[in-house]
């Protein structure tokens, strides 16, 4: 059993927001190359994600209301890129595009291989080229290690409460 640190699980948030912010970039280098960005979107979730491994993943996506929730491949892809009739409220979050994403990390429980972290992280979404203001989400995520790598098995994303 391999123990996770605080260190892995920033290394790891962060690098999941540069992915997201990359799905972007190819998608907004040539919108009509939908193999281009679908395959790095694949490769995004095949690198943070644990689908197909023990346990898999509890996806709860922040803009998913239909079909709340995405036990499958399939399912968090098309979330993020649109890619899949099966589920027609999908717009492709990844593919706004975003030109970055900002951690507010409020806390960790790690015990041995598993750990959940939770807070906000904040999406700087670009629009006509300029960057607007940023969107805050809650976030949740529970990880493993897998041959040494993290892999998320809980991603619950949340707009903040607003009171009317």
């Amino acid at each position: 059993m391999s123990q996770i640190t605080e260190q892995d699980i920033i290394a790891a948030q962060d690098a999941w927001g540069d992915g997201i912010v990359k799905i972007g970039k190819v998608y907004q280098k040539d919108k009509e190359d939908f193999e281009a960005y679908k395959a790095t979107a694949e490769a995004h979730i095949k690198q943070f994600y644990n689908y197909g491994g023990p346990g898999g993943v509890l996806f709860k996506p922040t803009l998913a209301a239909e079909i709340q929730f995405r036990p499958t491949f399939e399912g968090a892809l098309s979330y993020f890129v649109n890619s899949n009739p099966n589920f027609p409220e999908d717009h492709g979050f990844a593919i706004k595009p975003w030109s970055k994403v900002r951690w507010e990390r409020h806390g960790y429980n790690i015990i041995g291989d598993m750990a959940v972290a939770m807070g906000n992280y904040f999406f700087t979404p670009i629009v006509d080229g300029k960057e607007e203001a940023e969107v805050k989400v809650e976030y949740t995520f529970g990880y493993t290690k897998v041959d040494g790598e993290l892999k998320i098995i809980l991603h619950g994303s949340h707009l903040p409460y607003s009171p009317e």
